[in-house]
């Protein structure tokens, strides 16, 4: 049953209908005191959500009334968001490349920085055929969907600490339809790699801040996002150092290691690699923002 809404909230004393275009107006002066400019934005994700439509969508169909249960769960979201909560985490959902993921507190939120990571393994993959790739703290899923979603890789070996994360990450498989493509194994790194198994490409959105950048952090990310995916130590290249130390054993002659760092860690990864013999065509690439923010090098003909 569609609902009203006092319209003092909107300035009259009237009794009105909520429909779409005055619940993203409540919803954006509710938010506008935190949020500033981007309140309508979000009010208007907030609201699609609640219709199950999209943001484009909700514009075409202004006088779509709410039910009763859509301007409660509308009042509950924008409670959410008010107190700190991502919007990602309020949906549910994450955008990532063509798709969508599942997404919740025991994951992080895939960010723009993860895609141009794929879109480089990808573009490496271009022309091959049958390739296997390891993802090393596959967090949401993001990379290990995306290399058998978008490129010639027949399977992926998807691993992380977190068995909820594997959870999530699993869930999204089996929305998308490639769950028998995809391996989640549980533990550390390269622990639950198996003996003698090697990868032609082994792809890694580590942890990579260093404990003394949590108050750095936006509160949305600091408070809310599982801080193992997020704190590597001390330094913020100790899972790095791991990674980079290891993988040759994994990889087969010529396979790819990519990973994304941090702005500052780029230059030392990349060197810390090109001093090692086991790698060649050590690259940094950048991000949208033009940051270094991806390294790439490939085993040498021989592998380890």
């Amino acid at each position: 049953m569609s609902t009203g809404v006092r319209a003092t909230l909107f300035g009259t004393s009237r009794v009105e209908p909520v429909t779409a275009v005055n619940a993203v107006r409540w919803a954006a002066e509710r938010l506008r005191p935190h949020r500033g400019d981007a309140a309508r934005l979000e009010a208007t994700y907030l609201v699609a959500g609640c219709l199950g439509l999209g943001l484009s969508e909700v514009g075409l169909r202004p006088d779509r009334a709410l039910e009763d249960r859509e301007w409660e769960e509308l009042q509950r979201r924008v409670e959410r968001r008010l107190a700190g909560e991502p919007l990602q985490y309020i949906e549910g959902r994450a955008a990532f490349r063509e798709f969508s993921l599942k997404v919740d507190r025991r994951v992080l939120v895939p960010r723009p920085e993860t895609e141009v990571l794929v879109e480089h393994v990808l573009a490496w993959a271009a022309g091959r055929h049958d390739l296997v790739a390891l993802d090393v703290g596959t967090g949401c899923g993001a990379i290990a969907l995306s290399l058998v979603l978008e490129g010639p890789f027949e399977r992926v070996v998807a691993v992380d600490i977190s068995r909820a994360a594997l959870n999530v990450a699993e869930e999204s498989a089996r929305a998308a339809g490639c769950v028998s493509r995809i391996e989640f194994r549980h533990g550390s790194l390269f622990d639950p790699v198996r003996p003698g198994e090697r990868f032609d490409a082994i792809v890694s959105n580590p942890p990579y801040l260093a404990w003394h950048e949590r108050a750095n952090l936006a509160p949305e990310v600091r408070e809310w996002e599982p801080a193992e995916a997020l704190f590597a130590g001390p330094t913020g290249l100790e899972v790095l150092e791991v990674l980079t130390a290891g993988a040759s054993r994994y990889l087969t002659p010529r396979g790819l290691l990519a990973l994304e760092v941090a702005p500052g860690q780029a230059r030392i990864v990349a060197e810390r690699l090109a001093r090692d013999a086991r790698y060649v065509r050590v690259q940094i690439r950048q991000d949208l923002a033009g940051l270094d923010r991806v390294v790439l090098a490939e085993q040498d003909d021989v592998g380890d």
